[in-house]
């Protein structure tokens, strides 16, 4: 995989791009496809952005968000910008299976595959450019870095400085975060400059649910949650019959995970949702507990050191106790309270 710096003489150069992110996208994946999506516009690029899966209603404020192709919906449309491109740009995932159906679609793509990426272990063959940067906060910094980097820096318009707001806002916890750096406190008063409301872009992005999230999360948080104190961990687990009488829809349950983190002495949290065809899981730690590793030994997942998520064909009480072994089989390491 080629340095991403190499393809800066050809920015200039107009051509069809589309611009793709994971399925379920959140608001780095999204605000990262959008921000680089106008930038772009503005070298006259004819480009398609293209989500694997629907997103969540409080994404659709950003700008260009209704544009943006759902591929599950719109597959021969997708397939067609595809088929057209000579460039891909995969943002925020770094194997091509995090975009379900599309994934067969990317891998037979003529065009040339270009990965901006945070993740770990990325699937390098799969790229022909690309950078993939644990020690970044969000795929939305990396995007501002490919912006600068390649001499641009004045098209970051209040379009862009939006996009890249929201997920490395979102990514980085509203700046809470160890990976909230220098560089992105930086990056931010560089966005800022462009006159955004922030303030607004806050709202939208967290001011913006129905009453039945309120009353699920008042569910979840009274009746499925289970603490377990001698090893720092607490459990949701969440069967499918709660998001049928909630009427929970994609992104509902976005952030639910960090509720029980909060509680003092907890040092890794985990949602086990049953979502009828597979049983999505969530995790979240603090201090040096790597659930990263811990999503990959034992959930068919991954993420980061502190955040990352898995999921299961099993029944979600054989997920269940697969996670309550898991947690037991890491005593040692959850029992030590060290953060």
């Amino acid at each position: 995989m080629q340095p991403l710096s190499a393809i800066y003489p050809s920015l200039t150069q107009p051509c069809n791009v589309v611009i793709t992110m994971h399925q379920k996208p959140d608001g780095d994946a999204m605000g990262s496809s959008l921000g680089l999506y106008h930038f772009l516009l503005q070298l006259g690029h004819r480009i398609t952005v293209i989500s694997p899966t629907n997103w969540a209603d409080f994404l659709s404020w950003m700008p260009g968000a209704r544009q943006v192709l759902d591929y599950e919906r719109q597959t021969n449309e997708a397939n067609g910008a595809i088929d057209r491109a000579a460039w891909i740009f995969c943002l925020d995932f770094n194997v091509l299976s995090r975009t379900k159906k599309m994934e067969a679609k990317l891998a037979a793509a003529t065009a040339t595959r270009i990965l901006i990426d945070h993740h770990q272990q990325p699937q390098t063959a799969m790229f022909t450019y690309g950078n993939s940067d644990t020690a970044k906060s969000s795929t939305c910094e990396m995007v501002y870095d490919f912006i600068t980097g390649s001499g641009h820096a004045d098209k970051i318009n209040r379009e862009v400085a939006e996009c890249l707001y929201a997920g490395v806002m979102t990514d980085t916890g509203s700046f809470r975060f160890p990976s909230t750096t220098v560089s992105v406190h930086e990056m931010v008063a560089r966005l800022k400059a462009t006159g955004f409301d922030h303030s607004k872009v806050h709202e939208n992005l967290f001011d913006n649910f129905l009453e039945n999230r309120f009353r699920f999360f008042g569910n979840v948080l009274l009746n499925r949650m289970e603490v377990f104190y001698e090893y720092n961990t607490a459990l949701i687990a969440i069967p499918q019959q709660d998001l049928i009488k909630y009427n929970v829809i994609t992104g509902d349950t976005e952030g639910l995970v960090n509720f029980p983190l909060s509680i003092k002495g907890i040092k890794l949290a985990a949602i086990i949702i049953d979502r009828g065809e597979e049983r999505k899981s969530s995790f979240r730690s603090k201090g040096s507990f790597d659930v990263n590793e811990f999503a990959r030994k034992y959930f068919n997942g991954g993420g980061h050191v502190n955040a990352a998520g898995g999921q299961n064909k099993e029944p979600l009480e054989e997920v269940v106790a697969k996670f309550i072994a898991a947690m037991k089989e890491n005593k040692t390491q959850l029992s030590e309270y060290d953060f």
